[in-house]
């Protein structure tokens, strides 16, 4: 882990919130107040993989780095890789041994958050690494945008952090018993040859049913190991989340 990227994915073709990673908070694009996010973790170079002009501008403004990858990747993970060899193709030197996937619609996501996931890789045998917080609101059980894990029992590591394995990640409740539940925080980290691998496995079945794409790599048998943390960094898909973040700034 001597060398990371932090890549942020940023597409306009929102289907519930239109031109998401431009709407304005607290007088600044939401992708800017994800750059400088990632930009303040002080982890490595931060880059916006994006789709087109309006999006590079604003972070080239900003003194950012953006990198236009096309509009027609179907999935972040496809953007951030695309993203990844063009920067190493401008600078043949530099290669990234981990990237750093963090999603284009989390403005208030803490330098923390950033930093605990690199932490199960610390594991040679994890593949790819994310977050999750245990649930404790009732709501959040049944709700079906709320995506849950199934892991193994989690072990503190070195650091004093929880790490667990993840088995499964559903929209439903899983397991359908038991007393603690896990939101799934979409940020991963991925090795190098991880994330190679995952882009040129083909969409699985249990994907397209659960519509999560972190089960292809599963299904694959990739490993995905998951820290815990203490906080939930709101995501922004509907313009009722966007007046939230606001009233947060």
């Amino acid at each position: 882990m001597s060398n990371p990227i932090i890549l942020i994915p940023a597409r306009l073709a929102a289907a519930r919130l239109p031109n998401k990673p431009l709407a304005d908070i607290n007088g600044d694009p939401m992708i800017v107040h994800v750059w400088r996010r990632g930009a303040a973790a002080n982890i490595g170079p931060v880059a916006v993989a994006c789709c087109g002009a309006e999006i590079a501008e604003v972070i080239s403004r900003e003194g950012g780095r953006a990198v236009i990858t096309g509009p027609d990747f179907p999935r972040g993970s496809d953007r951030i890789y695309a993203a990844l060899l063009k920067i190493e193709t401008d600078n043949p030197a530099q290669r990234y041994d981990i990237i750093i996937n963090l999603q284009g619609d989390l403005p208030t996501i803490s330098e923390s958050l950033l930093k605990q996931v690199l932490l199960p890789l610390q594991n040679p045998e994890v593949d790819i690494a994310t977050l999750a917080v245990q649930i404790t609101n009732n709501n959040d059980l049944t709700n079906p945008n709320v995506v849950k894990i199934a892991m193994s029992a989690p072990q503190e590591d070195s650091s004093g952090c929880k790490i667990g394995r993840a088995l499964y990640f559903s929209r439903s409740l899983v397991p359908s018993q038991g007393s603690k539940h896990y939101h799934h925080i979409g940020v991963y980290a991925y090795r190098r040859a991880a994330l190679e691998t995952y882009v040129k496995l083909p969409v699985s079945s249990l994907e397209e049913a659960e519509s999560l794409e972190q089960l292809r790599a599963l299904e694959a048998g990739m490993r995905i190991d998951v820290a815990l943390v203490n906080e939930v960094p709101p995501s922004v898909d509907t313009p009722e989340d966007l007046e939230h973040v606001r009233n947060l700034f």
